[in-house]
Order: C-alpha cells, then sequence, then structure tokens
C-alpha cells in the first residue's frame, strides 16, 4: 500500500510552474521537430498514434465496435469499427481523426498548465498500453511500444523538472503538428493522391463538400494552438 500511495502522490501532486524559459526552449524544440522534413517524416508517426488512436476513442464512444488499428511506415494508418456505415456515429468516428493531435495536445496542455506533468506522462502511457491491444501489424506494434519505452524512461529516470519540460516539447508538438498534416492533406487531395481522405468519406456521408470539412478540421487544430499557448505561457511566463 505505501507504494501505491507513493506512487500516486507523486502523480496526482502539482508541480512549480515551468519557467518561461524553458517553456520556450520546449515549444523551439518542437517548431524545429515539425519544420525541418528530415525529423519531421520520423516524428509524424506520433502524430498518425494520435490520429488513429482519436478515431479508435470516437469510435467507442459513439458505440461502434473497434476490430483493429493499423500503422504503417509511410506514416499514414487504418482504423477500422464495425457498426451502422452512415449516421452520427460513424461521422464523428470519421472526423476524429485530423483533430484527435490537436485536441490531444489541448488536453496535455490544461494538464501541464495546472502542474500535473507527470500525471500527464503517466496518463500518456496508460493510453499507449489500452492502444497496444488493438494495433494488428508489426509497425504499429513496434511504433507504438517505441513511443512508450521513451516515455517510460522518461519518468523513469528524469528528476520531476525534467519530466515537465520533456511533456512540455510533447505537448508543443502535438499542437504544431496537428495543423500542418490538415495542411498536407489538402495539399494531397489537390494532387488527387488521397482520393478516400477523411474529409472525403466525411463529404460522402455528410453531402458537405470535403473542402468544408478541411476547413474544420484546421479551425479547431489552429484554435487548440492558440488556447493551448495561452494556457501555458499564461502560467509559466510569470514563473
Amino acid at each position: 500500500m505505501d507504494v501505491v500511495e507513493g506512487f500516486w502522490a507523486r502523480v496526482t501532486t502539482p508541480l512549480p510552474d515551468l519557467p518561461a524559459p524553458v517553456l520556450l526552449a520546449a515549444l523551439i524544440a518542437a517548431a524545429v521537430v515539425v519544420g525541418t522534413p528530415a525529423l519531421w517524416r520520423p516524428a509524424r508517426n506520433v502524430v498518425t498514434i494520435a490520429h488513429e488512436g482519436a478515431h479508435g476513442v470516437a469510435a467507442l464512444v459513439t458505440g461502434r465496435r473497434l476490430a483493429g488499428i493499423r500503422l504503417h511506415s509511410d506514416t499514414s494508418g487504418l482504423t477500422v469499427s464495425a457498426g451502422r456505415p452512415t449516421g452520427p456515429g460513424m461521422v464523428l468516428t470519421c472526423a476524429a481523426g485530423y483533430v484527435g493531435p490537436g485536441l490531444f495536445g489541448l488536453g496535455a496542455a490544461a494538464l501541464l498548465a495546472a502542474g500535473y506533468a507527470v500525471g500527464l506522462l503517466w496518463a500518456l502511457l496508460g493510453l499507449l498500453a489500452l492502444l497496444l491491444v488493438q494495433i494488428r501489424n508489426w509497425f504499429g506494434l513496434w511504433s507504438v511500444l517505441a513511443t512508450a519505452a521513451v516515455v517510460a524512461a522518461v519518468t523513469t529516470w528524469l528528476p520531476p523538472d525534467g519530466q515537465a519540460a520533456f511533456a512540455a516539447a510533447g505537448t508543443w508538438f502535438l499542437l504544431l503538428a496537428a495543423p500542418r498534416t490538415v495542411v498536407e492533406l489538402q495539399r494531397a487531395r489537390r494532387r488527387r493522391v488521397a482520393p478516400d481522405s477523411d474529409a472525403d468519406q466525411l463529404a460522402r456521408l455528410t453531402r458537405l463538400p470535403a473542402l468544408l470539412w478541411v476547413g474544420l478540421f484546421l479551425l479547431v487544430d489552429v484554435g487548440a494552438l492558440l488556447l493551448g499557448t495561452w494556457w501555458l505561457l499564461g502560467t509559466g511566463w510569470t514563473g
């Protein structure tokens, strides 16, 4: 019981606000990763995990049966769920992917701003563990395990301040990466190399233009970035 209580206290005890220089350094590091092609390519697999995980969460929340998730080496992914092929559940499941990373980043920003950086990392480990159960291919398994191993190493070896800095960098990464993936989606659609994208599937489901859905994805992700920035710098700037 002492071990459990100690762990719970560690996870739920708020840490002091990160100083503004640390938050800005984390922001710059995340921006470099998102803006540098050589770094973005492998890092984009993390966004794919969040994207497909969002599809999976939406499927379960709307009462659909999650049949499995695949992650591919080209940073694409596929989430399969069973249920009605049309209707609100299918629409929400399909729409969740491109807004998922931004909303996950916004939730992480809320926890980080409240001082729960350690709890955030352990919550992430729990979500990755749940995701592993649904992975249906070897590359996907490797991607999730590698991500979980990095987070586990941080929670094991770094002091609380180091964990908070890592959590800040990861949060900034999700917030910045989400809008970029939407821009990439539209570029792929314009080149006609993504005829069955989430936006095009939503267009068929709702009879609303695919471009409208792309705009909605971008609006949500940019909104998450702006609000997350306000929360993070609003707390850290005074630290």
